[in-house]
């Protein structure tokens, strides 16, 4: 498998657009780097590079192999683990893309959990907005993407879908903890802290209330969730999130507390598991995208009214 080496070389120039940081990452000399893309170049009968001022870029040729490269990587890493599962190993790494309401307790509790079965399976988890997920699905750079309310692409096979309430997060003792389910009006009438428009939860909350002719004036916008949570602690002010990323109804070891939002005030979103589409996946990314697929059709939220 020599030449899947060069193709290392080549898919991490083009990553960097750089030969010199490309050999730094590569941990080969620049000089030799480049003897290897001019090697490729004179039997492929055209360069794949524009040499700029500074640095470099695909051309036209570069794109085309570039796929088949990626293609070639991916595949390879898919055999090998194939090869492994036979033997009864399971190893290899899972790169995965999700939005952050994953990243507070679903996906460290279902990557511990897959490690303590495979501790040789290591994972890379990337906490990207849905836009950002699906491109770092096509550059190859993740297996799976979950992502909330993702836009419609011919490149995103969706594996799995379920749906996600939007719930308000409050401490303990806020005066709106007391209700089982919460309506939208009673809600913005207290102090909001709120995630930026970036996120899926905020679009929700602003479409619902603008049906409803409800004005939405956080008091503190973040892009950052632990900051909005910590914020929640110290005053009366409440903030959003999806039920899977949201403390439980009961509290968590800080004393927030979750309460749905009446999905007559604000309907549900999808929450969707997904691959880059026509790309096969490895043994231990299917089996972990199963793992996760089971685990939100168990704790599918039932409607609150």
């Amino acid at each position: 498998m020599r030449h899947l080496k060069v193709w290392r070389y080549i898919d991490e120039v083009a990553r960097t657009g750089s030969i010199r940081q490309a050999a730094e990452r590569l941990n080969v000399t620049a000089s030799a780097l480049n003897r290897r893309l001019q090697d490729v170049e004179k039997e492929l009968g055209t360069p794949l590079f524009d040499r700029l001022p500074r640095g470099v870029r695909l051309n036209a040729a570069g794109e085309l192999l570039i796929r088949h490269i990626r293609d070639q990587i991916a595949d390879t890493s898919r055999v090998r683990s194939q090869i492994e599962d036979l033997s009864g190993f399971r190893r290899g790494k899972i790169a995965l893309a999700c939005s952050h309401a994953l990243a507070y307790r679903l996906l460290p509790e279902e990557i511990t959990a897959y490690r303590a079965d495979f501790p040789q399976v290591r994972f890379d988890v990337r906490i990207l907005g849905h836009g950002q997920a699906l491109d770092a699905l096509t550059e190859f750079d993740v297996d799976l993407a979950v992502v909330f309310r993702p836009s419609p692409s011919p490149d995103f096979a969706v594996i799995a879908a379920a749906d996600q309430p939007l719930v308000a997060i409050m401490r303990r003792d806020h005066p709106l903890a007391a209700r089982p389910v919460l309506r939208l009006r009673d809600c913005l009438a207290h102090p909001l802290a709120l995630p930026d428009g970036n996120y899926g939860g905020r679009q929700m909350l602003a479409e619902a209330a603008a049906r409803r002719s409800l004005p939405v004036e956080p008091a503190i916008e973040s892009n950052s969730f632990e900051f909005l949570r910590n914020v929640v602690l110290r005053e009366d002010a409440i903030t959003f999130q999806i039920a899977v990323g949201a403390p439980p109804a009961e509290g968590d070891a800080d004393g927030l507390v979750s309460r749905p939002i009446d999905t007559r005030d604000v309907p549900p979103g999808r929450l969707a598991i997904g691959q880059l589409r026509g790309r096969p996946l490895t043994v231990a990314a299917a089996k972990f995208a199963q793992r996760l697929v089971q685990r939100l059709e168990s704790a599918a939220p039932a409607a609150a009214r």
